[in-house]
């Protein structure tokens, strides 16, 4: 069971069963924990390969036992999604933890992954089962439509599920606007029926402020 102490620590209950956390994450725990650590983001050797040619990189750890892991990261806020047969698109870097149950794989994204510097592709979590994901600053959590799509940053992209596509566009974004921006710029277009979880900072981006 996931449940938030405060807003920027991350508790997860265990009978026996186990979670995966990315590494260095733990702060604490009580009870008898067991950790293992977890090669190619816990996709085994295939995984390794993949994630070192994609350059999507995620360390993780599997915890086992009983009693309670506390995890956190550099402070960040922290985000509980819950997963139905779903599929979570999110930023390795942003994802703090998993149900051992849910699995992970790497996604081709297209041109968005060229946009924010971290790649073409984007790590997956997919089945039934709680995640958590961190932000700089408190997520929000933008629905999509097919009436009413969206565009995002993509400095301020953390994650996103549901049916939607996501298109690439250039030569325009939030601050070009306000004559701040500089080189080439970007947008991310979500378009169908989802969620998006935006945070409120941004990375730094390729070609140019964002």
């Amino acid at each position: 069971m996931f449940r938030l102490q405060g807003s920027k620590t991350l508790a997860v209950d265990l009978t026996g069963d186990a979670v995966k956390a990315k590494n260095g994450s733990m702060v604490a725990y009580d009870g008898r924990m067991g950790f293992k650590k977890m090669s190619g983001g816990g996709e085994g050797l295939r995984g390794m390969v993949t994630r070192r040619l994609t350059g999507e990189q995620m360390e993780m750890m599997e915890v086992r036992g009983q009693g309670t892991c506390y995890f956190a990261d550099r402070a960040s806020e922290i985000n509980l999604v819950s997963l139905r047969d779903d599929t979570l698109y999110v930023e390795a870097s942003n994802l703090l933890a998993s149900d051992a149950g849910l699995r992970t794989g790497t996604s081709f994204t297209g041109l968005r992954g060229g946009a924010s510097g971290n790649g073409l592709f984007t790590t997956t979590v997919e089945g039934t089962g709680q995640a958590a994901i961190t932000s700089d600053g408190s997520a929000v959590v933008l629905r999509v439509t097919p009436r009413y799509p969206l565009s995002v940053d993509p400095g301020a992209y953390i994650a996103h599920q549901g049916r939607l596509q996501q298109h690439f566009q250039s030569g325009v974004n939030f601050r070009t606007f306000m004559g701040e921006g500089s080189g080439e710029s970007f947008q991310i277009r979500f378009e169908g029926d989802g969620l998006v979880y935006v945070q409120p900072s941004e990375r730094n981006t390729v070609g140019g402020d964002a």
